[in-house]
């Protein structure tokens, strides 16, 4: 396990918190910026419920299959995920550093009538806090950090022992320059221009090294596919641009 000081400064981009905080009051307009995050939430929150359930060893059907498990969203945004996660029955925590951000997911979620707990810190400052949880996501933000091994081994000291850790991010391929920035930025106009920079990908062989070095066991890895024809995200055995992947803390 790698230690950590005490009060560890935050691993924060602040252009990059910046833009996201700029598009605050977007976050929940499924035809707006946050349009790719909407469209690709149903998959990824599939891989979260059914690597819960089968790690935790609890009932997936149901209406409430996570009840019981206290979950943190680290990168939480405008609480895109947050909000399905405490309706499958988690006592979720989300955690942001831009208050724009947590301001759009808490007014949301109040019109919404769903229970989170949102807080405007960083990761190290929960870990300063001594916090951990059954379950910790981090969709999307690893690849916007300037450290991410560090960053990865904050997200381990946040997951209880026995817990596990769920992660997104973009492979560091041809294929995802393509796609994901030519295609997504300057083609297809789905983010803006400068979301995303190439040489801040994660391959899947990395970012199983940051977990194994924060003291994680091996990553275990799907693919997030778009289909254009379908217009639709699914989970299948190609990582070569969007990927997700869930870490066991040993007990």
């Amino acid at each position: 396990m790698i230690d950590l000081p005490t009060t560890p400064p935050a691993n924060v981009d602040k252009a990059e918190l910046d833009r996201f905080a700029k598009l605050a009051d977007d976050w929940w307009n499924p035809a707006g910026k946050f349009r790719p995050l909407h469209k690709i939430g149903p998959a990824r929150l599939g891989f979260i419920r059914d690597r819960a359930a089968a790690h935790f060893e609890l009932a997936s059907g149901g209406a409430k299959p996570l009840r019981g498990l206290s979950i943190l969203d680290i990168g939480c945004g405008g609480g895109l995920i947050c909000e399905p996660l405490a309706r499958l029955g988690g006592a979720v925590t989300g955690i942001e550093p831009a208050e724009a951000n947590i301001g759009a997911a808490k007014r949301h979620a109040g019109m919404s009538g769903v229970a989170i707990d949102y807080r405007a810190v960083s990761a190290e400052d929960l870990v300063a806090e001594g916090r951990q949880f059954d379950l910790v996501v981090c969709l999307e933000v690893v690849e916007h950090v300037p450290d991410p091994a560090a960053f990865v081994a904050v997200c381990a000291n946040l997951v209880r022992p026995g817990g596990l850790l769920i992660l997104s991010t973009i492979n560091r391929s041809a294929k995802a320059y393509l796609l994901a920035i030519v295609g997504a930025e300057y083609v297809l106009r789905w983010l803006p221009v400068g979301t995303h920079q190439w040489d801040r990908f994660i391959t899947p062989a990395e970012l199983d090294g940051y977990g194994r070095a924060a003291g994680l066991e091996a990553l275990a890895c799907e693919g997030l596919v778009y289909n254009p024809l379908r217009d639709r995200w699914s989970l299948g055995p190609d990582t070569d641009v969007n990927y997700i992947g869930a870490a066991a803390k040993p007990t």
